[in-house]
């Protein structure tokens, strides 16, 4: 990381939505396993991993830190992210990969709601107007579903969540994964032996299975970890236009690849939301346009906060 210093920040910021976007194309590959036990194996081998990262930097020592008050923050994080990867793995080999694609395009929404709910914060015309047409869109796609879109309103809610806590825990981002990760690895890892002990893991029934259980760990992390590095160099606003690659990508994999079906009042309501989002997106950039120029005026109108996809 400190040998990039030549490489312009965007380039990372693009290289892990672009690994996130391409999400399905792997976790499709672990159908054979169940959500929970995916889940269980990505906690333990991301924490492992990370883990070895802080050891190599000399850095593990400083996990001993971390008060109380940041551990139940921490496990706030990691049930929410915990939920978001679940729900997620069941979205992908269930073959609902397009709404799945849908909830990440409607997390910053679902975000902006929630400072309204729990900050009281105040919305411009354009941010109610964005929130409006968000919740048409809704109501139109659980016309279309027959259903309301439960996994994508999982993943927007349970990744704003996470989203929240990450912008108040007084962690950077190694050790805020490291802190997650050592909440919810006694859970995972009990649930793993309890799996193997009745016979019903996959993990180490074949060299395959094994191997894509183990490179959970890396693609979960690396992707993290070149977002830390964007989001040091480049602008919120230049994250914000960036994290809509991933849905993009994953919704063209779910059309394209996957061949999910998209009636014509299915494209009516992701239309809603890429309006909404445009009205969020113009309205967030002007903000952040105005207040590089009136730097009081800026301090008084927070951006919107972006995180990464889980």
């Amino acid at each position: 990381m400190q040998r990039s210093r030549s490489v312009p920040g965007v380039v990372f910021g693009a290289a892990a939505f672009l690994i996130w976007g391409l999400f399905p194309a792997f976790f499709g590959l672990l159908g054979f396993a169940g959500p929970a036990e995916v889940v269980a194996q990505r906690i333990l081998w991301t924490l492992i991993l990370v883990v070895g990262v802080l050891v190599v930097n000399g850095r593990l020592r400083e996990m001993r830190g971390i008060d109380a008050k940041t551990w139940r923050l921490a496990a706030v994080a990691s049930t929410a992210l915990s939920l978001n990867w679940g729900v997620y793995v069941y979205g992908v080999t269930s073959g609902h990969v397009v709404e799945c694609a849908l909830g990440y395009f409607i997390n910053p929404l679902v975000t902006v709601a929630f400072g309204v709910l729990i900050f009281r914060e105040r919305l411009a015309r354009a941010q109610w107007a964005a929130l409006g047409l968000g919740a048409l869109a809704v109501a139109v796609l659980t016309v279309d579903y027959g259903r309301p879109p439960i996994i994508a309103l999982a993943l927007a809610c349970s990744f704003a969540i996470y989203g929240l806590v990450k912008k108040v825990i007084a962690l950077d981002a190694l050790r805020g994964i490291a802190a997650e990760g050592l909440v919810a690895a006694p859970f995972a890892l009990a649930f793993v032996v309890v799996l193997m002990v009745s016979g019903r893991s996959e993990f180490g029934s074949g060299a395959g299975h094994t191997a894509l259980m183990v490179s959970t760990g890396p693609v979960t992390l690396v992707p993290l970890l070149l977002f830390a590095v964007a989001a040091q160099r480049v602008p919120l606003s230049t994250m914000g236009l960036l994290q809509y690659l991933t849905p993009a990508l994953q919704m063209a994999w779910g059309v394209a690849v996957a061949h999910e079906h998209m009636p014509a009042s299915r494209w009516a309501g992701f239309a809603l939301i890429w309006a909404a989002l445009a009205i969020f997106t113009t309205d967030a950039l002007r903000r952040a346009r105005n207040g590089r120029r009136n730097p009081k005026a800026g301090a008084m109108t927070p951006e919107p906060t972006h995180t990464p996809d889980a």
